[in-house]
């Protein structure tokens, strides 16, 4: 079995996460990491068993020589980052926003191209469980056509004067906050269940004074497919229960045999069209980051890497998100309806 060398660049909240699910991986050893302050990288270093560490970067990368870096910065970073592992034959997992600007996100994936090497964008929402299992049961046709999602998120961890400083503090000068760093995520999932977004109409509001960024969006998308998709959410109000980042909301898929309601548990019920409800079992765990879904993207990305089989978080998949995305930034700042160019 090889076992792959890689190196992780960030010591940030959510790097955590990932070092974890690396951990669990026979096939797979950290042998550095970089980050600028030193106590910080240490102590993820003392928990996961990393042996080395890095301040610069471009130093460890040109000394480990790893098959690939996982890149856990900030967007503002990535272009750099990964353009010099590219350039140094080094496969690159980097972390999501990929960057500021779309002609920026165009040059991270033309520049690993070019290279030759492996690129994929940890874009770890479509790995949850429920979404897998959801996905599997609209391809074995067991609901039918799919007619709609709705999904509610309320974070609550977005109000008064501290909103985000104890976990990620950056959120709070962010010209772009909701829609950019959480609600890329579902455009990804729903494109993963319903297909290309043909046009989008989105309202967004700043709910608190304190941060810079948008909290608040309600986006209907339309699928070229014939589906509707609703993300209604915030991250100002709040939900009543135990772990609200868990599913980070609710949600209801109604397709022509029934629907299927998910909760913030992830509890799901199917109800076939004439049929009393019903609890459908599958696996989930509470277990590092929303059902493992860290742990589940970066397998993906490591069995890739064997197989030769095209990551389905690629960089040219994550560009047509960010198309998305960005239509959704258009149709609020219009307030009308924006359809996705061919």
């Amino acid at each position: 079995m090889k076992r792959f060398r890689g190196v992780g660049i960030g010591a940030g909240y959510f790097s955590n996460y990932q070092y974890e699910a690396w951990n669990r991986m026979p096939d797979v050893e950290i042998v550095a990491l970089c980050n600028r302050k030193v106590e910080k990288g240490k102590a993820l270093m003392e928990e996961y068993g990393i042996p080395r560490h890095y301040t610069d970067y471009r130093e460890m990368i040109e000394r480990e020589k790893p098959d690939f870096v996982d890149v856990i910065t900030p967007p503002d970073t990535h272009l750099e980052m990964c353009a010099f592992a590219a350039e140094h034959g080094v496969n690159v997992l980097c972390q999501k926003p990929l960057a500021p600007t779309i002609e920026e996100c165009r040059e991270i994936v033309r520049a690993c191209k070019d290279s030759g090497v492996r690129f994929m964008v940890n874009e770890n929402w479509r790995w949850q469980p429920w979404y897998r299992e959801i996905k599997r049961l609209l391809d074995a046709g067991e609901l039918g056509q799919l007619f709609s999602m709705n999904f509610t998120m309320r974070m609550g961890d977005g109000w008064g004067e501290d909103a985000y400083l104890s976990r990620q503090p950056y959120f709070r000068k962010m010209p772009r906050l909701l829609i950019y760093e959480t609600g890329v995520h579902f455009i990804d999932t729903f494109r993963f269940l319903a297909g290309e977004v043909e046009s989008v109409y989105a309202r967004t509001r700043k709910l608190n004074p304190v941060i810079a960024g948008e909290d608040c969006a309600h986006i209907i998308f339309n699928f070229k497919a014939g589906a509707v998709g609703i993300w209604d959410a915030n991250r100002y109000n709040e939900v009543e229960c135990e772990n609200p980042r868990y599913t980070f909301g609710t949600l209801l898929v109604e397709c022509s045999k029934g629907s299927v309601e998910m909760d913030t548990d992830a509890n799901m019920m199917i109800k076939p069209l004439g049929e009393s409800p019903r609890y459908h079992k599958y696996p989930h765990e509470d277990r590092n980051f929303c059902g493992d879904s860290c742990y589940f993207a970066q397998r993906h990305f490591i069995d890739c890497l064997i197989s030769g089989q095209e990551f389905e978080t690629s960089g040219d998949e994550y560009l047509k998100t960010w198309e998305v995305q960005e239509a959704c930034y258009r149709s609020a700042g219009l307030n009308q309806m924006v359809k996705l160019m061919e």
